[in-house]
């Protein structure tokens, strides 16, 4: 009988476990840590009908080959941290030989992290380009109370870190859109470069864009010098919408005449779209307060749901 509960503890010993809402990123993965969690226990349930752990043993956790896989977490190692404000990080990290993520635009991929004990998953998307060889950048910024946050504030170079995906993304075509415009918040910026660049790589590529990125301050923006090179294509325009900042006069003058202050409201949104040479096809990343907001806002200024895509 021993033997028997024996073999029984064993069975449970390889029963996968149902994630804990904290592992969820909530970005809509397919698949998403659940369905893995289904997958697994189908399988496992086979297994002990058949008596036969065989299938379950040559199971890994996590992937030693080095390539992003959207099953299971891969383990890379950060090359370099730089701080961009006060809390914002920009991580590279380093991908075997001359390899690259191969990300279609837009994508996010999933970061595992342990806190007290507790797993936590976020999603980030990368913000070097898709074809980057032999690293991948993520810009990252850190919450005081984040759970997320205080495990990446421990990282430093060297570290292995694991990622697991590619998911969603923005199913981008040159020259589909004549003209797209981006509003972004704070790091919801991150998805906006990737195509960004391609546009401008792509002599081809004619759409228009226009960037309105909305941050507190200033000092809040990131990737000053990245942004204001991509403004200088004939193609891009960018605005800065400040809700903290009360008077230009305190900007760089090259900022000044494409800044607001205040927020990204109704009268603003149909300023920008007046100002686009079309009707703009509209990408929106930011919190969902963000994008309740601008879909209303956009809504009024006569732009339908199926011209949005949302990140």
């Amino acid at each position: 009988l021993r033997t028997m509960s024996g073999n029984e503890d064993d069975w449970l010993a390889l029963k996968p476990r149902e994630p804990s809402p904290s592992q969820c990123c909530g970005s809509g993965c397919k698949p998403c840590i659940y369905d893995v969690y289904e997958k697994e226990l189908a399988q496992w349930e086979r297994a002990k009908a058949k008596q036969d752990k065989s299938p379950l043993m040559e199971k890994k956790e996590q992937s030693n080959n080095s390539e992003l896989n959207p099953d299971t977490f891969t383990a890379f190692s950060i090359s370099s941290v730089e701080q961009l404000t006060e809390d914002t990080y920009q991580y590279k990290f380093e991908l075997p030989g001359n390899s690259s993520l191969r990300l279609s635009l837009g994508q996010h991929i999933v970061l595992r992290g342990m806190v007290n004990g507790l797993e936590v998953q976020r999603a980030y998307t990368p913000i070097s380009p898709g074809n980057a060889e032999g690293y991948f950048e993520v810009l990252m910024k850190c919450y005081e109370a984040g759970l997320m946050s205080q495990y990446i504030k421990t990282w430093k170079k060297g570290d292995m870190v694991f990622w697991r995906g590619p998911f969603g993304g923005f199913p981008y075509q040159p020259n589909k859109h004549g003209e797209l415009l981006m509003l972004a918040s704070g790091t919801g910026l991150t998805p906006m470069l990737p195509i960004l660049q391609s546009i401008t790589d792509d002599e081809e590529d004619e759409t228009f864009v226009t960037l309105v990125g909305c941050f507190r301050t200033f000092d809040k923006i990131y990737l000053k010098p990245l942004l204001q090179d991509l403004a200088r294509y004939w193609n891009i325009r960018i605005f800065y919408v400040l809700s903290q900042e009360t008077s230009l006069e305190n900007l760089p003058w090259s900022y000044q005449e494409n800044t607001y202050t205040g927020r990204l409201d109704e009268d603003l949104i149909k300023t920008i779209i007046n100002s686009c040479r079309r009707k703009p096809f509209v990408l929106i990343c930011g919190s969902s307060a963000f994008h309740e907001d601008m879909t209303r806002y956009l809504k009024a200024a006569g732009i339908e749901e199926n011209s949005c895509f949302v990140f």
